[in-house]
């Protein structure tokens, strides 16, 4: 099997679904069929007396028919899947390489929410959605989540090689990495989870009721919805309930020097930098030498002398402006979650309605109930915060993913204007292979592999990289 297949899990016929391949459902940031859903409807005693009733040709001519619009409807590709994902891609992109030059469009040093927060729960909103129609006929539920096992592992897998310090960065053309410090988790890794998860919820937690509403939506799929009121509370209940004592860290000075930091905790409930959970449970199960080396707060005010952007540290720093911190570390990794379950619910919409005013008013009033909420929260204390990945954080960002994703579904599935969003669509279908090259840096990597008598001479220098 060919790399390119390994990543995107290639392979012909039908899936693990018993439903058409389509050409681009095995990018491991998609897996959607991407095809139009017809709305499921219960068939009543008249329309069976009406179809008994035709004649042996009529039948006939209705039942070709019928092939023929259902065959149109499963070719027909659900573009805004493939726009959203590509405008993700695209967003990613320009934070990664311009947060440098425009901090403010950079990952917020602590609480707070700019451009670049909303990447990563994008991703998961979009898989999330796209579930929905990969799963929508699940004949055999074991060998499905044997196959989801399977490909999340694959992205696991990925995220630990691209991501675990195995490239040593753009300046440098050495590779490897001690295993005793790889970094376990990372951006590839929390998606493998949520879909995994995810996947699980839609195979195994999947009711029969009949779906006419909204309403009735939401009762088909309580046990889904149970499983993020579940999350979300254990989430909340650790985060501002578990103590969090005095800890200590070592960093490497230079030359051989190993220089040790003390920091001051004793608090329960408390969200700073230094004394969250979300670190401590980090630093407890995975352990300190397995976390992110350039925490996000490293630019806050208190550590950097060039806040908001990166800098020398302030005479006056505090101890713990050092010290590792996974921003995708185990404790929030659990709103990720919930984040791919929301995406989740909105596909559903897809799967089960299809006039585009219904679907759009599915989408919308959630959405605008999440900011809301969203902004309540953030008012009321419970601060928006991405590193954290707080239950505010996933309410404004779900929500925003939900508004986008409508407007995106009016302007390319509904009027059909397609050629101003062609690169996002294109960038969406290869979501993954742009994500590896790009986000990862190995396309610039494999770029300065090729030089001119010294390492420094190539064409990374000469377009000033």
């Amino acid at each position: 099997m060919g790399m390119y297949k390994l990543i995107n899990g290639g392979g012909d016929g039908d899936d693990e679904n018993g439903i058409p391949r389509d050409p681009n459902e095995h990018n491991l940031l998609s897996m959607e069929e991407g095809f139009a859903v017809p709305k499921r409807k219960s068939s009543s005693s008249s329309s069976v007396d009406d179809e008994n009733c035709r004649s042996p040709l009529a039948a006939s001519g209705a039942g070709a028919s019928a092939a023929a619009k259902k065959k149109m409807k499963r070719t027909q590709r659900l573009v805004s899947l493939d726009v959203f994902r590509g405008l993700t891609v695209a967003l990613m992109i320009l934070v990664d390489y311009g947060g440098a030059f425009f901090p403010a469009i950079n990952h917020s040093p602590w609480d707070g929410v700019t451009l670049a927060d909303f990447v990563m729960p994008f991703f998961l909103f979009i898989v999330g959605v796209a579930l929905a129609l990969a799963y929508k006929r699940v004949p055999n539920k074991a060998d499905a989540t044997r196959k989801a096992v399977f490909r999340a592992l694959k992205l696991l897998i990925l995220g630990l090689v691209l991501q675990g310090g195995y490239f040593h960065g753009v300046h440098n053309l050495t590779y490897g990495v001690d295993i005793f410090n790889i970094r376990l988790m990372g951006v590839l890794q929390r998606i493998a989870i949520a879909y995994l998860l995810v996947a699980i919820c839609e195979i195994w937690l999947n009711c029969d009721d009949e779906v006419y509403s909204g309403w009735s939506l939401v009762r088909r799929y309580r046990f889904q919805l149970l499983v993020g009121f579940i999350l979300s509370a254990i989430y909340m209940s650790l985060l501002y309930g578990l103590y969090v004592p005095d800890w200590e860290y070592e960093v490497s000075g230079k030359g051989s020097t190993v220089m040790s930091f003390s920091v001051k905790c004793g608090v329960r409930g408390d969200t700073s930098p230094a004394c969250n959970v979300g670190g401590m449970i980090d630093r407890k199960i995975l352990g300190i030498q397995h976390l992110y080396r350039r925490p996000v707060y490293g630019r806050t005010e208190q550590c950097s002398t060039n806040f908001p952007d990166s800098g020398p540290l302030p005479l006056d720093a505090p101890s713990w402006c050092q010290a590792p911190f996974d921003p995708e570390g185990l404790l929030s990794s659990l709103m990720a979650i919930v984040s791919c379950l929301i995406g989740l619910q909105f596909g559903h919409v897809i799967v089960h309605f299809e006039d585009h005013k219904e679907r759009i008013v599915h989408w919308m009033v959630p959405s605008f109930s999440l900011l809301a909420l969203a902004f309540s929260l953030d008012f009321l204390g419970m601060h928006i915060n991405k590193a954290l990945y707080t239950f505010s954080y996933t309410c404004i960002t779900a929500g925003t993913a939900g508004i986008l994703f409508a407007g995106i579904y009016v302007l390319v599935d509904v009027f059909g204007i397609r050629r101003p969003t062609f690169a996002m669509e294109w960038m969406g279908m290869h979501a993954l292979m742009i994500y590896i090259l790009m986000a990862c840096n190995v396309l610039p990597v494999l770029i300065q592999g090729f030089y001119w008598r010294d390492p420094r001479n190539n064409l990374l220098k000469l377009i000033g990289v």
